[in-house]
C-alpha cells in the first residue's frame, strides 16, 4: 500500500507542475500536500495510520493538486455549482478540510487516549476541524497583505463576499458528516490495528 501511496501522489503531483494556471498559486496550494506527503513517510513506521485514514489523505492531497494545477477558480467542471456564478471547486477542498483532518484527529485522539467518551472526543475532533480551518483562513489572509494582488487566485474569492464564512461552513460540514459516516468502520480499523 506504501508504494501505490506514494506513486499515486508522485503521479498526481508530476502532472499539477506541468504548466499550472499560475506558478505562485501551485506552489502555495500544493505545499499543504507535500507537507501531508513528509508527515504520511515520516511517522509511517512509527505510528501506522488506518488505511482509511491514508486514503483519505492522498484524496484530500489530490483534491489540493487539482487546485494548484488550475487555480481553485478554474478547475474544470465547477462553474455554476450550489447554483452561483462563480466556480465551486475551493468548496470541495475546504469540506475536504474538515472531512480528513477529523478522521485524522479522531484516530489521533482514541490511539493516544486523549479525550474520554465518544460525545467529547467529537466534540473536540469539531473544534479542532474548525480551529484549522479558520486558521487556513488567516494564512490565506496573510499571504493576500504579504503579497499583493497576486493572490487573488490563492484566496479564490471570486467577488463572493461570505467566501471565508462559507469555506469554514463546509469544513464544519465536512467533519461532520466524516464523524456519522465513517467512525463504526474507522473504529473496525482500529481494532485491526492492535
Amino acid at each position: 500500500m506504501k508504494i501505490l501511496w506514494i506513486a499515486l501522489f508522485i503521479a498526481v503531483f508530476v502532472w499539477s507542475a506541468i504548466e499550472p494556471a499560475d506558478r505562485f498559486t501551485w506552489f502555495l496550494e500544493v505545499l499543504p500536500a507535500v507537507i501531508g506527503l513528509v508527515l504520511v513517510v515520516s511517522t509511517y513506521n512509527k505510528l501506522r495510520l488506518t488505511s482509511l485514514l491514508y486514503v483519505l489523505i492522498l484524496l484530500h492531497c489530490v483534491v489540493l493538486m487539482i487546485g494548484g494545477h488550475y487555480t481553485y477558480a478554474e478547475v474544470p467542471f465547477f462553474d455554476g455549482l450550489l447554483g452561483t456564478e462563480r466556480n465551486n471547486y475551493d468548496k470541495v477542498g475546504h469540506f475536504f478540510q474538515g472531512f480528513v483532518p477529523a478522521i485524522l484527529a479522531r484516530e489521533l485522539l482514541i490511539r493516544l487516549n486523549v479525550v474520554n467518551g465518544p460525545n467529547w472526543r467529537n466534540l473536540y475532533v469539531v473544534s479542532v476541524c474548525l480551529a484549522f480551518s479558520a486558521f487556513y483562513e488567516l494564512l490565506e489572509w496573510w499571504v493576500a497583505l504579504a503579497s499583493g494582488e497576486g493572490a487573488e487566485a490563492f484566496l479564490g474569492t471570486q467577488g463572493y463576499v461570505w467566501d471565508t464564512q462559507s469555506d469554514m461552513g463546509f469544513a464544519l460540514l465536512g467533519a461532520i458528516l466524516a464523524l456519522v459516516s465513517l467512525s463504526s468502520f474507522h473504529d473496525k480499523q482500529l481494532k485491526s490495528l492492535k
